[in-house]
């Protein structure tokens, strides 16, 4: 066992018995030790061979994180934050102080938090310290604006409880425009605290791997006191959150989704790394849509969570108010026109709000789905897609009805598996969904998609 662990079960044992009179028990310290071991539950329930239930073990955690919250008088201690708050507490007299290293890189920003017990101690030195350092210090200078702070709740919550299950790896996709982004900087301020170090970085610049691990190495070579060669080894040692938006751009456009490509293909490995290795940290990913081999390492492994994130459903309905648009009563029948989207919604509004006094009656009574403004985020999708998947969005943007997974094109497509690594590229990409109609599972066309690619061939 590490020392640095032996030495901070020690210091929880040492504490609980100070304050109850007892040790910690055989159970609470295996659950403690595979924490810090970054294991999740299952795991450690796994290395008792049996001795326990699953549940019993969970429950008995759950326990423990509250016995350990009361001795060290520090509210919401959990399997989450536990290795971050005891390391804090075992080294008093050290700091980790925020660095930002991209000042001029908009694209990126990083969020360290100062040591809690660190700040106590200097704050009771010197009563006349900046008041800076009286709490965490936050650079979010290059994270986007957040453009509305409604809904997402069952996301947000989804998202919290991946994180506090020491989840690994996490993708977020969805079309442009859905908020994937904008959920991600809901979260940052309710998790913030359970972190030691929170990275953001978009790759809309597709920045090599290598480059993008030497500007995070880098920070913590000047946040800490002994450098170490790996990233891995930073994300063993420090809690840490990463962050990285616009993932797509590192895909092939003209073939399948989620194909790296050529000169990104090491982030395959990175990814893979993040959601196998023992550290306890975690990665986002942000895309339009979902990498190809999550598929295989969700199916694999415990520690991978996918989120697809659709439209914002009635809270949508605050858009709409925010654009002071009139018949509320048929607010719910524009969200689901333009399927929650809140980019397209926002776009729409002001179509109506300009064009229509701010009606939905006289809008509704057009024939076609309004498209003005949106096409052009609908013609990125496009842009990236295989000669075959276009050729089977185009016979799909003309059937009637949800199709059976059987009901491929025999002109388009010679074989049966082919069709279904098609429909399975447009499924993540999320312009094919998947609906269950009378017991059968079925697939049909993101209809706004649909009414954009009947638009073109009509032109």
């Amino acid at each position: 066992m590490d020392i640095d662990i032996k030495e901070l079960l020690q210091l929880a044992d040492e504490k609980v018995l100070d304050k109850t009179g007892q040790n910690l028990d055989s159970l609470q310290k295996s659950i403690l030790e595979g924490v810090l071991h970054h294991q999740n539950y299952r795991e450690i329930f796994e290395n008792n061979n049996g001795q326990y239930t699953y549940n019993y073990v969970k429950e008995e955690g759950a326990k423990l994180w509250k016995l350990l919250s009361d001795v060290f008088e520090k509210e919401g201690i959990k399997q989450s934050n536990v290795r971050s708050i005891l390391d804090n507490i075992y080294n008093l007299d050290h700091s980790s102080l925020i660095i930002n290293n991209e000042k001029n890189n908009k694209n990126s920003v990083i969020i360290c938090r100062e040591n809690q017990q660190y700040r106590d101690k200097k704050e009771r030195r010197s009563p006349s310290s900046n008041s800076q350092n009286q709490s965490p210090k936050i650079n979010q200078k290059d994270l986007p604006v957040l453009n509305y702070n409604y809904g997402r709740k069952t996301e947000i919550n989804t998202l919290k409880t991946w994180l506090e299950n020491q989840t690994k790896l996490i993708t977020i996709y969805g079309l442009s425009g859905i908020g994937k982004t904008a959920l991600i900087l809901k979260l940052i301020p309710e998790i913030q605290e359970n972190f030691d170090y929170i990275f953001y970085r978009r790759l809309d610049g597709i920045p090599k791997l290598i480059k993008l691990k030497d500007d995070l190495k880098l920070v913590f070579d000047q946040t800490q006191t002994k450098p170490l060669s790996e990233l891995i080894d930073y994300l063993k040692n420090n809690r840490c959150l990463v962050i990285l938006d616009d993932v797509h751009n590192i895909f092939k456009t003209g073939d399948l989704a989620g194909q790296y490509l050529s000169e990104f293909k090491d982030y395959s490995r990175f990814f893979q790394d993040m959601a196998t290795l023992s550290h306890q940290s975690c990665l986002i990913l942000i895309s339009w849509e979902k990498p190809q081999q999550i598929n295989q390492l969700e199916a694999e492994n415990f520690n991978v969570k996918t989120l697809h994130l659709s439209g914002l459903g009635e809270d949508a309905k605050e858009i709409l108010k925010e654009k002071g648009l009139k018949d509320e009563d048929q607010y719910l029948q524009l969200i689901n026109l333009y399927q929650g989207n809140p980019s397209w919604l926002n776009i729409i509004a002001l179509t109506i709000k300009d064009y229509y006094n701010s009606q939905f009656s006289r809008f509704l009574e057009e024939d076609e789905l309004c498209l003005e403004g949106i096409e052009t985020m609908l013609e990125n999708h496009l842009e990236r897609l295989s000669e075959l998947e276009k050729k089977v969005i185009y016979w799909l943007a003309f059937q009637d009805q949800p199709l059976d997974i059987q009901q491929k094109p025999s002109d388009l497509v010679t074989k049966q598996t082919k069709f279904v690594q098609v429909i399975q590229s447009l499924t993540r990409r999320c312009l094919v969904e998947k609906i269950l109609q009378e017991n059968e599972l079925k697939f049909q066309l993101n209809s706004v998609f649909k009414a954009y690619l009947i638009n073109l061939l009509q032109k």
